[in-house]
Order: C-alpha cells, then sequence, then structure tokens
C-alpha cells in the first residue's frame, strides 16, 4: 500500500500536468487567449472526465468556450444543441475562420453545405456540430448521429427546457429522450439566466446524473442600470442613445405597433433606426438583423424576438422602452450590452400600466390553449418579481444579484441610477405619500394601483363613478399628475413596505404594518425622483475575484490610441465584408483596444494581445500591423 499510494499521486500528477498544457496549447492556438476565466477550467474539466454538469455563467462569461475547448482537446465530435440558426450560423462562421472544422443543420441549409457536414463527420475530421432541437428529432437524423463518435452533447439556452424560466420552449422538453438513445454520452447544459428553481428543473428535465453544477457571479459590473418613469418616450430615448455616439443600441419594446411608432420617431430626430419584429417578412427581419451585425445598421427598436444569437460586441446601450416580463428575460436582453467586457449602459423606462399590459397578453395567450394554469400562475409570479424590482430604489446589482440566489456585499455598486446618487428627493414626498395611502383606504383596500390612481388623478371613467369615488376627499388631489409617475410612487411603497400588493391574477393593495404611522405623520416616507442630468460611466475594470473596480475613462485609450482604435475598426469592418461574416467574428471590440494600446510591432507581438492568436496572425495579421504602422503606433502616446 505505501508503494502504490506515491505512484498513483504521480501518476494523477502527471495526467493533471498533460490537462492543463493541453488546454493551454489549445486555448493560445485556436483562440490567442493565455488564461481561462473564472470557472471556465471547472466547466472544461467535466467535459474532459466525461461527466454531466449545470453551467450557470453571464452573458459574455464565455460559455461557448466551455464546449468548444474540450471537442478541440479531446480531437473528438462535440454535439451543440442551440435555439437559433443566426446564433449557428455565426458561431461556425467564427469557429471556421479559426481553422476549426465545425458546421451546424438547420432549415436554411444548402445542398453543398449538408454535403459537406456529412463529408466531414464521415472522415471523422468533424469537431463541433450545432444543431436545433427540432431538427435533431427529424427524418432520423437521431439514428445518423448515433452511429458518429459523439463525445458530448452540449445545450445551450438550457433554461428554454424550464417552465419556470422567462423563454420556455416546448421543443426542448424532447432532448430528454437523448439520453435514452445515447445513455454513456455526458450532458453539459448552459444558460445565462437561471434562479435555484429553473436550475433544479433543468437537471430534472434534462435527467442529468449527479451532476456538476456551477454557477457563476450573476453581476455585470461593467453595465450601468437605471429604471426611470417613462414621461416622455420619445425624448427619454433619444437622450439615451445619444450618449452613446456611434455605437449599437437596442430599444425594446412590447408590442410590434410600439416598434414602428418608435422608429419612426427616432427617424424624425434625426437617429437612423429600424423597427424589428415577428410581423416582418423573414427576408426583411434576417436583412434586419445581417445589417446589424454587420455594423451598416446602429440602432434596433425590436420586440423580444430579436436579440437571442446577436453577439455584436459593441452594444453600449440596452433600453427597455417598457417592462419586461421577467426579470430572468431582462437579464438575458440587458446582457446584450457590454459583452466585449466595455462600460455599457442598460435603462427601463417603467409604467405601472406595463404590467396590466403583460398580464394580459399571458391570459390571453393561456386562453387560447398555449400554455396551461401552472404555466400561467409561472409567469404571473415572475411578472409580480420583475414589477417589484422597478418599483424598487435600492442597489439595482444586489436586487439582481439577490434575485438569482447570490450575496453582493459591496457597499455600492458605483453603477446604477441608485448608487450613483441619480435621484433626488420628491418635494412634499411625506403629503404625496399620505395622499397614496389615504386612497388606498378610502376605496377600501380592495382594488389595484390603476383604479387608485384614476381615483388620484381625477378621473371620471365608468368603473370611478359606478362606485362613487368621485365623492372620496382623494379624489383628483393628484389631478395633471402623469399616470406613470405615480404608479411608480406606488410602487416605492410597495417596495418599502408601506402597501403591500396581493398575489394572484388581479393584484390589489393594502396598506404596510407601517403606513398608519404616515398617515398620522409619525413616520416619515421617503419617494425619490430621478435628477435631469444623466451620463454615461467610466469603466470598471475586474480584480482578481472577478468584481469590479472603477477607474476614470471608459476604455483607458488616449487620444492617440482612440484614433487607432477606430482605424482597426475599419479595417475590421473590412475584412468582415471581404469574409462575409460580422465583424465581432474577426475581433471584439476589447482585442481591438488591447491591440490600440500594446501597439504592437511583428508577428509575434501581436499574437500576444489577448484574443488574436495564431490563425489569425497568419490569415490577416499583417493588415493589421500595417494599419498600426501607419498611424506611428500608439502605446507612446499617453
Amino acid at each position: 500500500m505505501s508503494t502504490t499510494q506515491p505512484t498513483a499521486g504521480v501518476a494523477g500528477a502527471a495526467r493533471s500536468a498533460g490537462r492543463d498544457a493541453a488546454i493551454a496549447t489549445a486555448l493560445q492556438r485556436w483562440f490567442g487567449f493565455d488564461a481561462l476565466r473564472p470557472m471556465q477550467r471547472e466547466a472544461i474539466d467535466c467535459a474532459l472526465d466525461r461527466r454531466d454538469a449545470l453551467v450557470v455563467m453571464p452573458t459574455g462569461g464565455g460559455k461557448s468556450l466551455c464546449y468548444q475547448l474540450p471537442a478541440l482537446v479531446q480531437d473528438r465530435l462535440v454535439v451543440v444543441v442551440s435555439p437559433l440558426i443566426a446564433l449557428m450560423q455565426d458561431q461556425v462562421a467564427g469557429l471556421r475562420l479559426l481553422g476549426v472544422p465545425a458546421a451546424a443543420v438547420h432549415a436554411n441549409l444548402s445542398a453543398k453545405e449538408r454535403d459537406d457536414m456529412r463529408a466531414m463527420a464521415d472522415d471523422g475530421s468533424l469537431r463541433l456540430l450545432f444543431v436545433s432541437p427540432e431538427r435533431l428529432f427529424f427524418d432520423g437524423f437521431a439514428n445518423w448521429l448515433a452511429a458518429r463518435d459523439v463525445a458530448a452533447f452540449a445545450i445551450d439556452e438550457a433554461h428554454c427546457i424550464s417552465q419556470w424560466g422567462h423563454d420556455f420552449r416546448p421543443e426542448y422538453r424532447r432532448l430528454a429522450e437523448l439520453r435514452e438513445r445515447f445513455p454513456d454520452v455526458p450532458f453539459q447544459a448552459f444558460t445565462a439566466t437561471a434562479t435555484p428553481r429553473v436550475r433544479e428543473d433543468i437537471v430534472a428535465q434534462l435527467r442529468l446524473r449527479e451532476p456538476t453544477v456551477l454557477v457563476g457571479t450573476f453581476d455585470r459590473p461593467e453595465l450601468t442600470y437605471r429604471v426611470l418613469p417613462r414621461q416622455d418616450l420619445e425624448g427619454q430615448v433619444t437622450a439615451a442613445i445619444r450618449r452613446h455616439p456611434d455605437a449599437a443600441s437596442i430599444v425594446y419594446c412590447i408590442s410590434r405597433k410600439d416598434t414602428e411608432s418608435l422608429a419612426d420617431a427616432l427617424r424624425q430626430r434625426g437617429i437612423e433606426a429600424r423597427a424589428y419584429h415577428a410581423g416582418l417578412a423573414a427576408g426583411e427581419r434576417s436583412k434586419l438583423s445581417s445589417d446589424f451585425r454587420a455594423e451598416r445598421l446602429h440602432v434596433i427598436v425590436a420586440t423580444v424576438a430579436f436579440g437571442m444569437g446577436i453577439d455584436r460586441s459593441d452594444v453600449r446601450l440596452v433600453v427597455h422602452a417598457g417592462m419586461p416580463k421577467s426579470l430572468e428575460a431582462y437579464q438575458q436582453e440587458t446582457g446584450r450590452a457590454g459583452r466585449d467586457g466595455l462600460p455599457a449602459e442598460c435603462l427601463l423606462l417603467y409604467s405601472a400600466g406595463d404590467a396590466v399590459k403583460w398580464r394580459s397578453l399571458m391570459e390571453r395567450s393561456a386562453a387560447e390553449g398555449e400554455g396551461d394554469a401552472d404555466a400561467l400562475r409561472a409567469q404571473l409570479a415572475l411578472l409580480a418579481d420583475m414589477q417589484r424590482f422597478a418599483g424598487g430604489v435600492r442597489c439595482r446589482h444586489k436586487l439582481i444579484s439577490a434575485y438569482f440566489g447570490q450575496d453582493y456585499d459591496e457597499p455600492s455598486c458605483g453603477a446604477c441610477d441608485v448608487c450613483l446618487d441619480e435621484l433626488e428627493e420628491v418635494p412634499d414626498s411625506q403629503i404625496l405619500a399620505q395622499k397614496i395611502l389615504s386612497a388606498v383606504v378610502r376605496t377600501g383596500q380592495r382594488f389595484g394601483s390603476s383604479h387608485v390612481i384614476d381615483v388620484l388623478r381625477g378621473s371620471r371613467g365608468e368603473r370611478v363613478l359606478q362606485r362613487g369615488h368621485d365623492q372620496l376627499p382623494t379624489f383628483g388631489v393628484c389631478k395633471g399628475m402623469p399616470a406613470g409617475l405615480l404608479g411608480n410612487y406606488v410602487d416605492q411603497l410597495v417596495d418599502a413596505g408601506l402597501l403591500v400588493r396581493s398575489d394572484g391574477e388581479y393584484p390589489t393593495l393594502s396598506l404596510g404594518p407601517d403606513a398608519l404611522a404616515v398617515l398620522r405623520g409619525t413616520t416619515k416616507a421617503v419617494l425619490r425622483m430621478p435628477k435631469q442630468a444623466l451620463a454615461a460611466r467610466g469603466k470598471r475594470k475586474r480584480d482578481d475575484s472577478g468584481r469590479g473596480r472603477r477607474s476614470t475613462e471608459a476604455t483607458d485609450l488616449s487620444a492617440g490610441q482612440q484614433g487607432l482604435f477606430d482605424a482597426l475598426r475599419a479595417l475590421r469592418r473590412e475584412l468582415a465584408r471581404e469574409l462575409g461574416v460580422p465583424p465581432y467574428v474577426v475581433f471584439h471590440d476589447s482585442t481591438l483596444a488591447d491591440m490600440a494600446q500594446a501597439a504592437p510591432r511583428d508577428a509575434a507581438e501581436l499574437a500576444q494581445v489577448r484574443g488574436v492568436g495564431a490563425t489569425k496572425v497568419a490569415k490577416f495579421g499583417e493588415r493589421f500591423l500595417a494599419t498600426i504602422r501607419a498611424h506611428g503606433g500608439a502605446a507612446a502616446d499617453d
């Protein structure tokens, strides 16, 4: 025994060292990175050890590398289940640019592409195969796949399998059938947004076997979150876009009609914006998506039909012109900003009527047979959580982290409207709070916020008149105040515990434990409103723990380096057009920023820039070096 244990230890150490070397070599050769991000190594080890895993990693955290690298280290085929054609196409284009044998299977595949994919699979060279969940079970494809040497299945956007998630897709449920067809093949599930409840459901629905569950930090320190009452929608959106000139912006609306009218209004204000929604012809949607990814279009006004799989790296602004239907949806949609790690703004323009609109849409969908009662209750619960977030006046980063089950122990995030001190107390907020609380009492504590607001604003609508509420002392005491602003104040009182909003299909308002003390004047209520001046926030660098640290410059580039950065971006666009790929597939903005700072003089130095790698140096390194030389370098320009 004493002699075998050291031998096993030496052998284990040798295997570990061998794996470390193989991972480091593949990482540098194919992707141009010299180190992995937090949690990537653990996920990669699960794949190499043939263990099931659930990996929850925030958008921009590097999930794709967790299933791409094992395929290259093992030199075997990994099948990636992905929900969108655009997402698959972009990933395949990026991998092929690196020289990685990759292919996708989807409805738009040409005969030649299909033949090329089958040829690579037959000769054993194919390393990554992307396929939609629907295609997996169509026309004997799973049988064809069973004859191949499949190392692992990677399930991307795995939250789609859970009815407790924000983007439930019934076709994902069939993925459990793969377990029976491929009993010895490990499964790794990946998602950016999953509460503890959704994580449990993913594990159960995919029948993962004693999975390793890896959960990254949900906080995105590079994002600035702002929640403002929606008062002048067109003006507020215009001001936000102009805070981020020459960068990409996504504006989300709840309805198709809203996208059209807002895009028209923005164009009238001199902003080239286009509407995107599911009602457009497929060809038009495809062109808009392509133009946005290729940096020919910078502002898109869309429903949530737009965004998944859009990996444009320079999205500096995401605006929600209406409240999203869940915090998971909000986290995923805002996550499309700042994917390169550079600072970005996420602005939510909120009205209490948004929740009413979503509730109506959900109930109508359920009534039309597109979901059962349990699914509807789950959706309404998610909506209530989102409403609490929008109405709160506490650190946004802390609230998001808490929702996903994580602590946020920093005293100030320095990256939300609350912590940036962009809110100020409403004049006479105590009196205003007393008016709202009194209206709730005098209407019997059995109505929702919309009715209470109608009474406060002096509405002579049928519901108010029928109940005689136009005779109440609180009728019209807030006349002239916008309903959206009053709704925000109601939500603040709910968040403070002074009002309680009931659960259920038609939530009502009642007084909280301390409300009487506010009405009597023995306890002070504070309501807040946004200040006028808003600006883009400086970049926060990550420290070794992954937490954010503030710095003063948005990109840490000097004037000369900024000029070089702009020239490198222009070259990237030119190359992308030549290659027929989105610009980010060539290089992300963060790589170009590092390149502008380092100003490499030759191929060896260029290969050391994070995100470059030997393959890209060989393919078009000289053109980037020529651009750097033409600018005389920028590293000394500090």
